[in-house]
């Protein structure tokens, strides 16, 4: 089964990954590794949900929205070198625009990670990851991720 299957299986849709808002690239391959720039849970046409969590946003709220943050990583992944020819999740970090006092941002990024791990499975999908919390986030978002995922080679 493809990552593609195993995400609709779940209901998960890949998006077509958003047009960069400023002068980078969605992904960016090092050798055997891809660093996959930053993402919202933005959608064509649809911004991704705006506020503050612990303020006007709920974690379950913020977590949903790491989830969707992480298929526009996916996207972005499967235009540049195809879901499938993933090795390994390396690195998730995660970003959640979230009050002074809050502190469940684990919680949070949960909901990318239980994304990652659905689509790769355990072996390639597990993942270090960092959760920190921040004070804006572009376009008024409340979480932002990116992500370093192992590549196949010519030689693999």
């Amino acid at each position: 089964m493809t990552v593609v299957d195993r995400l609709l299986a779940l209901g998960m849709v890949l998006p077509d990954p958003p047009a960069p808002k400023g002068a980078y690239f969605p992904s960016r391959r090092c050798g055997d590794q891809l660093w996959v720039s930053g993402a919202t849970a933005r959608r064509e046409g649809v911004p991704a949900l705006r506020g503050v969590v612990g303020a006007d946003v709920d974690v379950e709220q913020a977590a949903e929205q790491a989830g969707s943050a992480a298929l526009n990583l996916l996207g972005a992944i499967d235009a540049a070198v195809g879901l499938d020819g993933v090795t390994m999740v390396v690195a998730l970090r995660g970003y959640v625009r979230a009050v002074p006092d809050f502190d469940a941002h684990p919680a949070v990024i949960d909901g990318a990670s239980r994304v990652l791990l659905a689509g790769f499975g355990d072996d390639v999908g597990a993942h270090a990851r960092t959760a920190i919390g921040v004070a804006s986030l572009p376009g008024g978002a409340c979480v932002e991720l990116d992500l370093v995922v192992g590549v196949a080679t010519a030689e693999s």
